[in-house]
């Protein structure tokens, strides 16, 4: 059913003018010239290009079918043949059982086709915002890294329009097997690395080759380095247990002794003779001397392969120790400080040569230093090795990004492919029902069209038009079968061009049975029952007063209260042919009809609601116009003119002519006051 009907920027309607309406039928009164026929033409052919501007709503799918000038003209006035009008066969009522319950189960299946688009819609739109939300937390990326730093925007290249575009390609990336073992942090640092102003190589950082593993192993250190045991002092020198000591004497005796004897460096009494200083360096042999000499090396030695190791200080001024100066400091402090002790070991085991000493093993903390440093040094190739290849280096940096952006919102995309596969399920489904919904309508159409095959009638189409006109009291023409789908109307015995001999009230009398026919039945046999709108456009234009009755109780049988219709508008120039078609019954006029008036002023043409007792005759409508302040000077005349003849004719029982002086002196009082 139509509920609004927009006209605008054609012919007369200059302005937007509507008509809006719940009723089945709808009378439109107005004077000739106020848009009438432009409103017709509209529903005749919506689809013309004139008419872009104009609107209708509340239409389905119902057939809109249009009696006005155009379709007299598209009918009749081409050809003298009549388009074929198939009509149901009455008698044939196991047929219209059957086409009546194949509407009825298209009713009942249109409607479940309507509530399944309906869920599917409201699934389309939930999931719609679940995939915004989706978008929003995902967007979460671009305000990260866009941001700040902006180390790590050239990432996000041609994704920082639109939020769509940035979560399709996140969703694009499968989600790591493990999570990735670097953070944005260190990309960042890679980063910066390749891009910054101090991208540059590196060199390797060297090991700590160290030489001095034999002397920690050697048992030299261990022994306890004595002289001659066949020495006559060397009871005497084994009781003071301390032979370091008295070969440090030795460096306190004068080198030469005189017979008076040498005072002791130990107690300062004269007892040291030749003899005494002979036995005791006879103690302190060659091998005593030999053993010495060895263990002085291996001292040397020891401080030798210390001393090329680089300082602490020198390593950590390497960038790449920087970031780790703390781990590399406690490894390096402790093979320092195991060096320097086994150094103190071995300087004290000279110094008392009869002593052992056990060194410490310094292999295990100088392997571990060199691990670390090796470990460093890898990094620093791989560094070099992406300097040298930055644009590789690069993508796959941007690759590693993506990974951990794609674990990391991993929640997010996967409740979001859940919700969409559960919410594409249910459609697919739903689509399922509302495509075995349209199989079994067209299972229903194909009855309604085969039961029409079996009921369509031209004969009796062609009959029910020459009643009608029969009815009307025209029996000086009729129509004729011309072939199985179409025929033509002949005047007595003349078969050719009869059309042409028709009046004009004859074309417009012939030519509305013809649509009245068309309305009830169908222009082919293919045709589904759909519902039906029908426009008539003042369909007693050219009508003598006679058949005006007869034309209005027509439609009011045929149209009006015929439940074929889903809805009916009349337009009519005639207030009696107007007032012939509206309810006396005020309950069922309220209930059933709507009244409208349309008007044309210097605003153009308007479509106004009407009350029943709004105008009253033609008198009462000129008097309308004459108060309407934007009517033209011509039209407010010729209006004034018409009411005084109106006034004289019918009030003073004077004729104009014989008033004319006075009917001067009032229109010209009249025109004053305007």
């Amino acid at each position: 059913m139509i509920t609004k009907i927009g006209l605008n920027c054609i012919a007369c309607f200059e302005n937007l003018a509507t008509l809006e309406t719940d009723k089945k039928i709808n009378l439109v009164y107005g004077l000739n010239g106020t848009g009438k026929s432009t409103f017709s033409n509209y529903l005749y052919d919506k689809a013309c290009t004139e008419f872009s501007s104009c609107s209708i709503e509340g239409l389905n799918n119902e057939i809109i079918l249009v009696y006005n000038q155009k379709f007299i003209s598209d009918y009749f006035y081409e050809s003298d043949n009549l388009k074929g009008i198939f009509t149901l066969s009455k008698e044939n009522k196991e047929s219209e059982e059957k086409i009546r319950n194949a509407q009825n189960e298209i009713t009942k299946l249109e409607k479940e086709i309507s509530n399944r688009a309906e869920k599917n819609a409201t699934l389309k739109s939930e999931l719609t915002q679940k995939k915004q939300d989706a978008e929003i937390k995902v967007w979460e990326i671009k305000t990260t890294f866009t941001g700040g730093d902006r180390v790590l925007e050239f990432c996000l290249e041609g994704l920082k329009g639109k939020k769509e575009k940035l979560y399709n390609h996140i969703s694009s990336f499968s989600k790591p097997e493990q999570q990735p073992d670097k953070t944005t942090d260190e990309l960042k640092k890679e980063v910066e690395a390749l891009k910054g102003e101090n991208a540059q190589r590196h060199s390797s950082i060297p090991v700590i080759n160290f030489t001095g593993y034999g002397v920690e192993s050697d048992k030299l250190l261990q022994k306890k380095i004595i002289g001659n045991e066949n020495s006559a002092v060397a009871e005497l020198i084994k009781n003071l247990s301390n032979p370091d000591w008295v070969k440090k004497g030795l460096d306190y005796l004068p080198e030469e002794i005189d017979d008076d004897s040498a005072r002791c460096p130990f107690c300062q009494e004269k007892t040291i003779t030749k003899t005494v200083v002979a036995n005791i360096k006879n103690y302190f042999d060659e091998t005593y001397e030999t053993e010495i000499n060895a263990l002085t090396k291996l001292f040397s030695d020891y401080k030798a392969a210390i001393n090329p190791i680089q300082s602490k200080e020198t390593y950590e001024a390497h960038s790449f120790i920087i970031e780790n100066k703390a781990e590399f400091g406690n490894l390096y402090n402790m093979v320092l400080k195991i060096l320097n002790d086994n150094n103190r070991l071995i300087e004290e085991k000279v110094k008392a040569p009869s002593q052992k000493v056990i060194l410490h093993d310094s292999s295990k903390v100088i392997e571990n230093l060199n691990q670390y440093i090796n470990n460093i040094n890898e990094k620093i190739a791989e560094h070099n090795r992406k300097i040298d290849n930055k644009e590789d280096s690069l993508k796959q940096l941007k690759k590693e990004f993506w990974n951990i952006m794609r674990w990391d919102y991993d929640q997010t995309l996967f409740r979001y492919q859940k919700d969409e596969e559960s919410a594409v399920k249910k459609i697919e489904g739903i689509n399922k029902e509302i495509s075995d919904f349209e199989k079994s309508i067209a299972a229903q159409r194909d009855v309604i069209q085969n039961q029409q095959k079996n009921t369509v009638n031209i004969d009796e189409a062609i009959s029910n038009i020459n009643n009608g006109l029969k009815d009307l009291g025209i029996d000086n023409f009729q129509i004729l079968k011309h072939s199985d789908s179409l025929y033509k109307i002949v005047r007595g015995k003349q078969a050719d061009d009869a059309f042409q001999t028709l009046s004009e009230g004859e074309k417009m009398i012939i030519s509305f049975l013809y649509f009245r026919e068309l309305c009830k039945g169908k222009q082919s046999a293919s045709e589904t029952d759909n519902k039906k709108i029908i426009v008539i456009d003042d369909p007693i234009s050219s009508l003598s007063h006679i058949y005006i009755f007869n034309i209005g109780q027509m439609i009011k049988r045929d149209f009006f209260n015929s439940e074929n219709f889903e809805q009916v508008f009349v337009l009519t120039h005639s207030l009696y042919f107007f007032y012939e078609l509206a309810d006396i019954n005020h309950d069922r006029r309220k209930e059933n009809q709507k009244l409208f008036r349309m008007i044309k002023n210097s605003d153009g043409s308007q479509i106004l609601d009407m009350k029943y007792d709004e105008i009253q005759n033609d008198y009462h409508s000129y008097w309308h116009l004459v108060k309407d302040e934007k009517q033209p000077p011509a039209i407010i005349a010729n209006c004034m003119r018409n009411v005084i003849e109106y006034f004289f004719n019918f009030y003073m029982k004077h004729s104009v002519k014989k008033s004319t002086k006075l009917s001067i002196q009032v229109l010209n009082i009249f025109l004053e006051t305007r």
